[in-house]
């Protein structure tokens, strides 16, 4: 359980949660909503323990369980199953039975009844631990996330981001937590997977916190909604579901408009009233006495719910470039011995429009981050054309500098703009005073990706390398990089699991990886989007 009590959280100077209290109990699965940049990461950090609120106090009972956005995988050099293990300490245990099992297979005397003594005693843990069948579950967990025993087996630094990531979620999963804290766990999933964590999370029976623009999650498994107001710095609680909030909500708005009006009618009264009586000394008291009751009138009323801000983007026109700005011959790529593809070739026409598909593992964002020039090929060349001016956007937001600020990230994109444009651009960003000045690393999923999207704004880039673009992404943002996508005339690269930026995108042709075939866009790749 977590009790939150008097809890105010500050970015900077700015205020986005004031004097907010509540509790997490056994069986609550809470949906945490709100807009970009309200304060929802922010709040799990504190609820996990990783962060500090600017006032009241937080105390957690029980084991808490926590996926940020951005989640640290330890050693890299540790297989991707000892890191689930790690969440009940079986990693450690299995470690010791394997080297014991070594000694007693190749040692002799006092060596080998060291090792049997040895290999007993953690055997004994193992199955305190759950043993087996816990080793078994870890697996299920993992399969089901899309993590196959071929890649447990793979030390985390041969992983893909979202591979990583959906490490760290089974993980969480596998801990058995008394409290789960899950910022967009579905961030890097397929079709199948989203689908079995929905039911994981419907049956949970411990407290759960989870971040997700994934509605049909949301509506799947939450019994609450917490909604954070980032217009008046409030957390509103609904005990409902996520479609019995959506219409309370609504009605609790219609009820403070209605209030709202009726007060500011009497209020206009009142002091239309006192107006006309302050003109007479005999009646100056009573004038004061109704303004003074205007006042408590509309100072009694909650505030009506403003509009979200949303970003405005719009990419501008792309720079002058020549018929074939990008391309790339045979290139291969593998870590260590796992070989992601070879021999993929493709050729970036002028305003042309292309989507990476391929299977979780399969090389898509490896393959936008040769294109990109972040990593080299193992074989093969990606060569410029005549004008090439690359934008890239990368998942895990590595192309933004974490130390420095919001200002200096946009400055190091436009050396040459001039300060009051990129403020104005920062702006329609929704990066406004103190804002600016905030480092990049303790920015939200969200933040980050506007960041970064705004970086691309200011590049004139004429190929734009699109890698999970609408991830962390608030509804109405996302409605907005869809209408930038579909306006763009430049060359894009897409890789991504949203359908609906690939409706945006219109795309003519696909990549298919690891194959790296080439083929024009048709319907019958749709179903693709989403599973790969």
């Amino acid at each position: 359980m977590i009790t939150a009590s008097g809890v105010e959280l500050r970015a900077g100077a700015r205020v986005l949660i004031e004097s907010a209290s509540f509790r997490i109990a056994k069986g609550d699965r809470i949906g945490l909503v709100g807009r970009n940049g309200a304060g929802k990461t922010t709040l799990t950090k504190c609820l996990a323990g990783e962060g500090i609120p600017a006032g009241g106090t937080i105390t957690r009972g029980g084991e808490v369980g926590y996926l940020p956005q951005d989640p640290r995988t330890g050693d890299l050099e540790t297989l991707a199953r000892d890191r689930i293990l790690a969440a009940r300490g079986l990693d450690t245990v299995l470690r010791g039975m394997r080297e014991n099992e070594d000694r007693m297979a190749n040692g002799e005397g006092a060596v080998r009844d060291r090792a049997m003594r040895r290999y007993e005693r953690l055997e004994t843990e193992f199955l305190t631990k759950g043993g087996y069948a816990a080793e078994a579950e870890a697996a299920t967990i993992a399969a089901s996330l899309g993590l196959p025993d071929r890649v447990l087996g793979q030390p985390l630094h041969t992983l893909s981001g979202g591979q990583r990531r959906r490490v760290e979620l089974a993980r969480i999963l596998f801990s058995d937590a008394d409290t789960l804290l899950l910022d967009e766990p579905t961030n890097h999933l397929d079709a199948d997977s989203i689908v079995w964590l929905r039911d994981f999370l419907k049956t949970y029976r411990g407290g759960l916190v989870v971040i997700s623009h994934d509605i049909a999650l949301i509506e799947t498994v939450v019994n609450k909604v917490f909604y954070l107001d980032a217009n008046r710095s409030q957390i509103d609680v609904y005990n409902m579901g996520w479609k019995q909030y959506q219409v309370q909500r609504e009605a609790d708005e219609k009820r403070r408009r209605r209030e709202r009006a009726n007060a500011e009618k009497k209020a206009a009264a009142l002091n239309a009233q006192a107006d006309k009586m302050r003109a007479k000394a005999t009646k100056a008291t009573a004038a004061q006495n109704m303004a003074r009751r205007a006042e408590r009138l509309l100072s009694g009323l909650e505030e009506e719910r403003q509009r979200d801000k949303v970003a405005k983007l719009r990419f501008p026109d792309p720079a002058p470039c020549g018929k074939t700005p990008l391309t790339a011959a045979s290139l291969s790529k593998s870590y260590g011995s796992l070989e992601i593809f070879t021999d993929v070739s493709l050729a970036i026409d002028k305003g042309s429009r292309v989507v990476i598909l391929g299977l979780n593992g399969a090389g898509k964002t490896t393959l936008l981050r040769l294109l990109a020039g972040i990593e080299k090929p193992d074989t093969g060349e990606v060569a410029p054309g005549h004008g090439l001016k690359l934008g890239y956007y990368a998942q895990e937001h590595e192309t933004l500098d974490a130390d420095r600020t919001v200002l200096e990230n946009m400055r190091s994109a436009a050396p040459d703009m001039d300060m009051v444009d990129i403020r104005k651009t920062l702006g329609s960003f929704l990066f406004s005073g103190d804002d600016v000045d905030k480092p990049a690393a303790v920015l939200s999923g969200g933040e980050k990706t506007r960041l970064a999207l705004a970086t691309l704004v200011v590049s004139s880039a004429n190929v734009l390398l699109l890698d999970e673009p609408t991830n962390n992404l608030d509804p109405a943002s996302r409605e907005e990089i869809l209408g930038a996508l579909r306006g763009f005339t430049g060359a894009v690269v897409l890789v991504t699991h949203d359908e609906g930026a690939v409706d945006a995108l219109q795309p003519e042709r696909i990549i298919l990886l690891p194959d790296g075939v080439e083929d024009l866009w048709s319907a019958d790749y749709a179903d693709l989007v989403a599973l790969a």
